[in-house]
């Protein structure tokens, strides 16, 4: 029998993607954002949608649709308030509570498995964050506990990536995280090259007509200069000095800022912001251009018939936001259910 999978805080749905990929059936989403709800109802037809705020919901609301047998729940709840990214971290940040609140629907549905994946900031809070009191929930209520840290790149994902992943459950043999598939002695390391070499060129705030997703922003006249002055894998290095910010000067930090990829090595890791080249090593690796939903989407895993709404902006944090369905994938196939062909094998 497969196991029932709710995806909390779901966004476009990543995990669902990983999770159906595994062997699990896809029962509903949970997302308050309305182009990534759109997303998820194109892509998971399968599956209800509870377009709203899980603060607002009730577990009666849940309850009523879970099916018989084993289910999982899934929260992915937003990370910006734990990333190292973020200089404003603030304890009244309403996102910081959203562990508390899935907290909330595992308490009285009592899911047989539980997955959370996080930045690794989750686990440096301490005994005073939230994480310690979800945690000791769990194993109060009979679920075995395992958690770690896991680098994307080692489950085929073309990302230095790395996330907190947890997973509980009452059948305590289940308990477990993935073992790695890639690296040292294993397959090698995807890149850039693997996941998106194949698609059509592009230019700057150009969009391909077979394809809507594969489309990019504009950039600047000046931004254009630094795209033209820096090669390959490069960064600001490569530029004159009539090309840098008056910040560059004095701060040899965030070299990835105006970077371009490299085709043979992993990509950064993947933002909301993914899509601007001025926002981190988010330039093409040899085209004038920052990369296009699509790629950013192919750099997650995402495979090429996924589609994504809303305007690019708002498709590029969605993309950003996601966990990546190969990295979704290896977690459900802890489980030991039959998968079906993987993400990597769909692109």
């Amino acid at each position: 029998m497969s196991i029932s999978v709710v995806d909390f805080f779901s966004g476009c749905g990543g995990t669902s993607l990983g999770l159906r990929a595994s062997g699990m059936s896809i029962v509903a989403g949970i997302d308050n954002d309305c182009d990534a709800a759109n997303t998820y109802r194109l892509n998971f037809s399968e599956a209800h949608f509870f377009e709203k705020d899980i603060c607002e919901m009730s577990t009666a609301e849940l309850g009523a649709i879970l099916p018989p047998g084993e289910t999982l729940f899934a929260g992915c709840a937003p990370c910006q308030p734990f990333s190292r990214q973020n200089r404003e971290k603030k304890t009244e940040d309403s996102r910081r509570r959203l562990l508390g609140e899935f907290q909330r629907f595992v308490v009285d549905l009592k899911p047989t498995h539980v997955v959370v994946e996080n930045v690794p900031g989750l686990q440096r809070l301490g005994r005073d964050g939230p994480l310690a009191a979800f945690v000791q929930t769990l194993e109060e209520m009979g679920y075995r506990v395992v958690s770690g840290i896991l680098h994307a790149s080692h489950f085929g994902v073309p990302q230095r990536r790395t996330r907190f992943v947890l997973v509980a459950s009452l059948i305590h043999e289940r308990a477990k995280l993935p073992k790695s598939t890639h690296g040292p002695g294993k397959k090698p390391v995807s890149t850039v090259r693997d996941w998106m070499a194949n698609l059509s060129p592009l230019e700057a705030g150009g969009v391909d007509p077979m394809d809507p997703d594969h489309c990019s922003m504009s950039v600047s006249a000046t931004n254009m200069r630094r795209l033209k002055a820096t090669p390959e894998g490069g960064g600001r290095e490569s530029w004159s000095a009539d090309l840098l910010l008056a910040c560059h000067s004095d701060h040899k930090g965030h070299t990835d800022v105006y970077g371009r990829l490299a085709w043979d090595r992993p990509a950064a890791a993947m933002t909301t912001r993914c899509l601007s080249y001025s926002n981190g090593r988010f330039g093409h690796p040899v085209e004038d251009r920052a990369i296009s939903v699509r790629e950013a989407a192919c750099l997650q895993t995402f495979p090429r018939d996924f589609r994504f709404t809303g305007n690019i902006t708002s498709r590029g944090r969605q993309v950003g936001n996601a966990v990546p369905p190969l990295l979704s994938e290896a977690i459900g196939k802890v489980f030991g259910l039959s998968s079906n062909a993987s993400a990597e094998t769909l692109f």
